[in-house]
C-alpha cells in the first residue's frame, strides 16, 4: 500500500481532474494549493511519483496521472467515501462531521476491515453527500450531473453536494436539502446573484445564493 502522503497525492491529482489545462496536465501549483505545500515540495514529489510509475510529470508545465497511479487513487477515494458511509449509517455520526474522520482513517483501515464494511452497508454506490463510490476493481459511475448554478428553472433532485464544510452541511441539514431531494427551481435573479426554489412537499420558497449553487450537483426530473 502506498504511503499516506503518496496517497494524499494521487487523489488530489485526480481530484483536479476536472480543471486541465489545454494539455490535459494538472499545474503543479494546483497540486501545492490543494495539500497546503510549497510548490518546491510538490515538485519534489512530483519526481519521486514518476520514477514509481504512477504518474506523468512534465516539468514546467504540469502532470497527469499513469493508469496505475489512477487506479491507486480510486483505492483511497473508494476507502474514503466506505469510511463516510460507514460513519454516518453504523455509527449515526452527523454527515457534515465525518470528512476529516475518513481523511485519518482511510489510510490505516485494513482491505479486511473495508470488505466487512462493504458488507455491513449493503454494498453502497454513494456516500452520504452523494458522491459515488468507487467499485473493488477502481471503477467510478459518471453521472450527468450539472452544478445548480448552471441550471434554468425547472425540476430537479440533488444527486451530490462536492463541499465538505461542516458549517456548509449543516446549513443545508436545516433547509432539508440533501442528496437525493427533488425540488423545484422557480426563478434565477442574475442581478442579486440568487437562486430561488422549493423542496417538493414543502411551500416555502428556499433562497440560494449563486456561490452556495455551485457545489450543489443536480440532474433535471423530465
Amino acid at each position: 500500500m502506498p504511503s499516506s502522503t503518496v496517497e494524499n497525492y494521487l487523489k488530489a491529482i485526480w481530484s483536479l481532474q476536472g480543471s486541465l489545462d489545454s494539455d490535459g496536465l494538472v499545474l503543479i501549483g494546483q497540486v501545492a494549493e490543494k495539500l497546503s505545500v510549497t510548490p518546491g515540495t510538490a515538485t519534489t514529489m512530483m519526481n519521486q511519483l514518476e520514477k514509481k510509475g504512477l504518474v506523468e510529470y512534465r516539468p514546467r508545465r504540469g502532470v497527469r496521472l499513469k493508469e496505475e497511479g489512477r487506479k491507486a487513487a480510486m483505492q483511497v477515494l473508494r476507502r474514503h467515501r466506505l469510511i463516510e458511509t460507514f460513519l454516518v449509517e453504523v455509527m449515526k455520526l452527523d454527515w457534515a462531521e465525518v470528512h476529516d474522520d475518513a481523511e485519518e482513517l482511510e489510510h490505516v483501515v485494513s482491505d479486511r476491515l473495508l470488505k466487512r464494511m462493504d458488507e455491513m452497508l449493503h454494498h453502497p454506490t454513494h456516500d452520504p453527500h452523494g458522491s459515488p463510490i468507487p467499485s473493488p476493481d477502481g471503477e467510478i459511475t459518471q453521472e450527468g450531473t450539472a452544478t445548480l448554478a448552471d441550471c434554468q428553472p425547472g425540476h430537479y433532485i440533488l444527486k451530490r453536494v462536492r463541499e465538505d464544510q461542516p458549517g456548509f452541511l449543516q446549513w443545508l441539514s436545516e433547509l432539508k436539502l440533501l442528496p437525493g431531494t427533488e425540488f423545484v427551481l422557480s426563478s434565477v435573479n442574475a442581478m442579486a446573484g440568487t437562486l430561488s426554489l422549493t423542496l417538493e412537499g414543502d411551500k416555502e420558497v428556499l433562497e440560494i445564493s449563486n456561490s452556495a449553487s455551485r457545489s450543489l450537483l443536480v440532474v433535471k426530473v423530465n
